[in-house]
């Protein structure tokens, strides 16, 4: 098995963090794993995206990839060319807070979640990251909750580590608002 993941966003999202902790909760799990995250000219307000490959054996996709089983999507600024790298059937997770973009519904799966909202009743609307992640988790069975919930303290800086009560229950309701485990469902020739 091997998966790719796209995410995007606008800077300060959260989309660098998300893709980190679901690389070092799949490496708990045992998986190998590919990281490569890209940054706008901007600190704040300029594009992220990140790439993730997680394989159960070596990973064989290059950094970059030009087709993708998944993505998560957290803002529409810089959704486009994301959202065209989805391969056919594949699986979207969509702040739909924020987001008027929507792939072919006829040629993917999505999950739209009021990430911001959920993240605001949990208290911190930074968080929304992790309500897509915890929703991407339960959507796809890629990764476990619990060692979602384990990566969080690895991944954050140590300034940060104050948030990390808020991040799990942004993670947790966001496990909560998906479907389980979609991919299950789908035709052996999407999930392959």
């Amino acid at each position: 098995m091997e998966r790719e993941l796209l995410l995007t966003g606008i800077g300060g999202q959260g989309i660098q963090l998300a893709a980190r902790v679901i690389a070092t909760a799949a490496i708990a799990e045992g998986r190998s794993v590919q990281l490569f995250g890209s940054y706008g000219g901007m600190m704040r307000g300029g594009n992220t995206d990140a790439t993730l490959v997680v394989a159960d054996g070596l990973v064989e996709a290059p950094p970059t990839i030009g087709h993708a089983w998944s993505v998560i999507v957290m803002h529409d600024q810089f959704a486009a060319p994301i959202l065209a790298k989805l391969k056919p059937g594949g699986l979207v997770v969509i702040n739909a807070d924020v987001c008027s973009s929507r792939p072919d519904p006829a040629r993917s799966n999505v999950v739209e979640v009021v990430a911001n909202e959920i993240a605001d009743r949990v208290g911190n609307r930074l968080a929304a990251s992790m309500v897509l992640t915890g929703a991407y988790a339960a959507a796809t069975g890629l990764v476990s909750l619990h060692a979602l919930e384990d990566a969080i303290a690895a991944s954050l800086p140590s300034y940060r580590q104050k948030t990390v009560d808020v991040n799990i229950a942004a993670l947790r309701a966001g496990f909560e608002t998906a479907p389980r485990d979609l991919v299950a469902s789908w035709p052996e020739e999407v999930r392959a």
